[in-house]
């Protein structure tokens, strides 16, 4: 069936109906921004069957464009009418079909979880030798790295001789110049690996800088961010998160290793049309995906899907919540089968505790909740300030060479501390391990036990530092592991110290339920509680980082500490602000994104946030021909417009969006015998048939929105926002159109909610300020989607 029904009619006269008064600043805009460029359609990117569309009252539909929301709506009636062709076959065929289309599902999220645990293997065994690179390399074969160079020797005791130091490679004779050699090999590895990076992302995939959650967060909230998921965005990623661990800056992998998970989760789909021209679909399995990624970046298949669920997912149905399921275990088992380490584990900080606590220890726990609380909200504030310096300064345009003084900085600091030298992961590991086995630096020298103290009191102070400023570098990074790494030291020297006061004062009462013989205090522990404290007061995570913990250690009897733990951070990081790091960074990057966390608790009507009928530009069912919706579109950058039945009773028809009316239009114009002259029309009441050519846009228009009264509660409107996805809601009484209020203006109304102090004007800026924007000087001809 053709897009359009043409009919004859006598020629009419051009009218272009539109409000009198000069549109203001404030404007229907979808999602809040001002649309500055048009993407070329396909004719395979819009909804072929129109009969379809008109039964489901939503309209057909172009691909969407970049930084814009989706019509979550409109994408599942677009659902509901393929499973009803799909369930109208017959026969064998038919039930094949039906069989097939059940299982696509399945068998994406098989493979996503498939390539996440395979990708990440090879991330893990890639950064690791990148970092051992620093220190020297393996004779007997280059490519391996020191675990498995000294295979089979006991790290303690005895000398792996296949593994070369750079000193003894360059044969230094004396303990200043083996010192030098190798704090000058360390320094020129570490900003090697670090300046790479930078180039690969500015040249090839700025969306690979940054740990990528904010925008997963905003795109599983519907929002559109072309590339950012896409092939470029995956290879450079996952070189450069490997060339990062590598360095000696103080960033981890684990956000990218979601993002690289989403990655593919986006890719593979594309394969099946059901999932490659609907964006709701598409982000079942984004959700799924991001649920891998925590499988493989900690080792938590649960905890991933908790993650998923609780943090980033917008829509989470039940089919969701199994295939989330699925893949995370799924990734994980591909990681197991890897087997990165060669010990088994899924991550290399992965302990098991044999020992119990104490109850006089939840008081110790508490405070380290109390540290990781004033941490994350020291951190977030102190990084999103640096971060907009950096945005808003000359420093935007040195992205590389911040990188490299932030590198050779980190480099000549953290050498000289042994606990800051090692990658995050081996120090997390090192800390949470008991005292069995070995002892790492010190930390088991239970009679000078000071001097590790002081140096992990050292550490986890200038980490703090080095990693609020590094955050943020045009590099792929993220920030969870390097705020475990801190709150292990932290943690670890609370144990120490409250090991020694146990072995100097063993009858004090606080100690009476210590055994007489043996061990009382477990240092390693006290450093796993810390790493919650502070990654709960970061990310203000609470299920599933208690989950994720406890699939760390595999000790069901810490979940009570950690659990305490990360709910006093995180009532003590929301007494200071409630967005973790990943909201935080949503805010200061304006996405239009609408937290389903946060409570509306303000008395205000619809009427009171709307954009006025008088403010806005509307167009009338009748009275346009061609040429004056093409001037329309040439002379405004609004994003779609209400349609009314007529300039005088104002009642509302419907509401057609920007894309689909240019889309429209540019199709009709190609069709033979249409004139910039013929008469359009957006209403079911069409002419009597008869001579002239006249366009049909209905089948284009949303001829259902949603509806409310000017009198409905914001709070209403708000959770409509939330709960439907919606770009827009139109304002009536009785049928006549009072205004239009869209994600904008929800954002821009809360936004002066929170922070009574800010102007509208400047909020109105803020928000006309698209992402792309800020991007456009960065991305290159490499970033294909």
């Amino acid at each position: 069936m053709d897009d359009f029904t043409f009919k004859r009619k006598r020629s009419v006269g051009n009218r272009l109906f539109s409000r009198t008064d000069t549109p203001k600043k404030r404007s229907n805009l979808e999602g809040g921004y001002v649309s500055t460029s048009l993407r070329k359609h396909n004719d395979e990117e819009f909804d072929g069957d129109v009969t379809e569309w008109t039964m489901e009252g939503t309209g057909s539909r172009v691909a969407y464009d970049d930084f814009t929301t989706i019509d979550w709506i409109h994408d599942f009636a677009k659902e509901r009418a393929r499973q009803k062709r799909l369930h109208q076959q017959k026969g064998i065929r038919g039930r094949l079909n039906i069989l097939f289309d059940a299982m696509e599902g399945w068998i994406v999220v098989l493979v996503v979880g498939i390539a996440s645990g395979i990708l990440a293997g090879i991330i893990d065994i890639t950064s690791d030798w990148l970092s051992d690179l620093k220190e020297g390399y393996c004779e007997t074969a280059f490519y391996l790295n020191r675990r498995f160079c000294c295979l089979g020797y006991d790290d303690e005791q005895d000398e792996c001789r296949e593994w070369i130091t750079w000193n003894s490679a360059l044969q230094a004779r004396s303990v200043a110049a083996e010192f030098w050699t190798n704090y000058l090999f360390y320094i020129i590895f570490s900003t090697l690996f670090a300046t790479t990076a930078a180039y690969l992302v500015k040249t090839y995939s700025p969306y690979s800088a940054g740990s990528g959650i904010p925008e997963i967060k905003t795109i599983l909230g519907g929002f559109v961010i072309r590339k950012f998921l896409g092939w470029w965005t995956l290879v450079i990623k996952g070189i450069g998160v490997c060339l990062v661990a590598a360095s000696s800056l103080c960033l981890g992998k684990e956000g990218p290793l979601v993002h690289l998970a989403c990655c593919c989760g986006n890719i593979i789909p594309r394969i099946f049309p059901k999932f490659r021209y609907n964006e709701a679909k598409k982000r079942e399995v984004l959700s799924a995906a991001a649920a891998a990624g925590i499988s493989v970046a900690f080792g938590a298949p649960i905890g991933g899907v908790l993650f998923s669920l609780e943090e980033v997912s917008y829509y989470f149905p039940f089919r969701t919540m199994w295939r989330s399921f699925f893949c995370a275990m799924v990734a994980a088992v591909s990681l197991a089968f890897m087997n990165p380490f060669r010990t088994g584990k899924l991550v290399l900080f992965q302990v098991v505790y044999d020992r119990d606590w104490h109850a006089f220890e939840l008081f110790f726990f508490a405070l380290l909740g109390v540290m990781g609380g004033l941490y994350g909200a020291l951190f977030i504030r102190m990084n999103l300030k640096i971060a907009a310096f950096r945005q808003d300064s000359w420093l935007r345009f040195f992205s590389v060479h911040e990188v490299v003084f932030m590198s050779v900085l980190t480099s000549i600091v953290s050498y000289l501390n042994i606990f800051m030298r090692v990658n995050p992961s081996e120090l997390v590991a090192n800390l949470f391990r008991e005292c069995v086995g070995g002892d790492y630096h010190n930390l088991c020298n239970h009679v000078n036990h000071w001097k590790p103290t002081l140096l992990l009191l050292i550490a986890s102070i200038l980490k703090f530092f080095f990693t609020a400023f590094t955050f943020g570098l045009k590099v792929p990074a993220g920030v969870w592991l390097p705020s475990m790494a801190i709150g292990a030291c932290f943690g670890r020297a609370v144990g120490l110290t409250v090991h020694a006061w146990h072995m100097y004062n063993p009858n004090f009462w606080l100690f009476a339920s210590c055994a007489p013989e043996g061990r009382c205090i477990t240092p390693g522990m006290y450093a796993m509680v810390g790493a919650a404290a502070t990654f709960g007061g970061i990310s203000r995570m609470t299920v599933s980082l208690v989950v994720i913990m406890f699939e760390l250690t595999g000790a069901l009897t810490y979940v009570l500490p950690i659990m305490i733990t990360v709910m006093i951070s995180k009532w003590v990081g929301d007494a200071f602000d409630k967005e973790g790091i990943s909201d935080g960074w949503i805010r200061m990057s304006e996405y239009p994104f609408l937290d389903t966390k946060e409570e509306y608790v303000y008395n205000t009507l619809a009427s009171q946030v709307m954009t006025r009928v008088d403010d806005l530009i509307v167009i009338t069912a009748t009275g346009h021909t061609l040429d004056s919706l093409e001037k329309l579109l040439n002379s405004v950058d609004y994003k779609g417009f209400p349609v009314v039945h007529n300039a005088k009773d104002m009642l509302l028809t419907g509401y057609i969006s920007r894309s689909e009316l240019r889309y429209a239009i540019d199709k009709a114009k190609k069709k033979p015998g249409i004139l910039l002259s013929s008469p359009c029309y957006f209403s079911g009441n069409l002419p009597i048939l008869d001579d002239s050519i006249f366009i049909d846009f209905k089948p284009w228009m949303d001829q259902t929105p949603i509806t409310v009264s000017h009198k409905f509660p914001m709070e209403m409107v708000i959770e409509l926002f939330k709960k439907m996805g919606l770009r827009y809601t139109l304002v009536t009484k009785k049928g006549q159109l009072l205004g239009l209020i869209t994600k904008k203006d929800v954002l821009r109304h809360l936004s002066i909610m929170y922070d009574p102090n800010s102007s509208e004007d400047d909020l109105q800026e803020n928000l006309m300020m698209l992402p792309e924007r800020r991007m456009s000087s960065f991305v290159g001809d490499f970033g294909i989607d």
